[in-house]
């Protein structure tokens, strides 16, 4: 059994100084929403083992925000196959995952997240600013992860938590 959390970065500030999208950070509001999702996954007891984030700003940003607030203890990777990806060259990635991490979190953008949960689940899903969507494959590898083979288990928006103390 595999499981896959899809972590979309939070709320970006177009407004900031930057050079290119890849640098573009996030604003208060996306930093707010990081924290709180990495409380909530906290809470849930259901914390993956090994969180990839792409390498833009925003993206890294969110999860290691998260990560702390959460005081999560993962193994923490960034890399840039992750922006820019299409939900193909995602499933690729996806099928070259560690075996050793039963679940893991990947941290990116849409509408890559959108289309990937649609071509794995099935379900016509969009993935919000700061959301994450759960996910279950009954592929003993990842190597084994198809479209149209996972199951949707949730999908948390932190609209959702952001009147809740945690």
């Amino acid at each position: 059994m595999r499981r896959l959390i899809l972590f979309r970065h939070g709320k970006s500030d177009w407004d900031a100084d930057f050079r290119s999208d890849h640098e573009r950070p996030l604003n208060g509001r996306g930093a707010r929403s990081a924290r709180l999702m990495g409380k909530l996954m906290a809470r849930t007891g259901e914390l993956p083992t090994l969180v990839v984030a792409s390498t833009a700003v925003r993206a890294t940003t969110t999860a290691e925000l998260a990560i702390k607030a959460g005081n999560w203890d993962v193994e923490f990777h960034q890399d840039h196959a992750l922006y820019a990806a299409s939900p193909s060259s995602m499933l690729e990635y996806i099928r070259q995952l560690p075996d050793q991490h039963g679940s893991i979190m990947l941290v990116g953008h849409e509408p890559v997240w959108s289309g990937l949960v649609s071509a794995f689940t099935g379900a016509n899903a969009r993935v919000p600013t700061a959301a994450m969507v759960g996910m279950r494959f009954s592929a003993a590898r990842w190597v084994d992860v198809r479209f149209d083979g996972g199951e949707l288990l949730w999908l948390l928006k932190p609209r959702l938590f952001e009147y809740f103390p945690l």
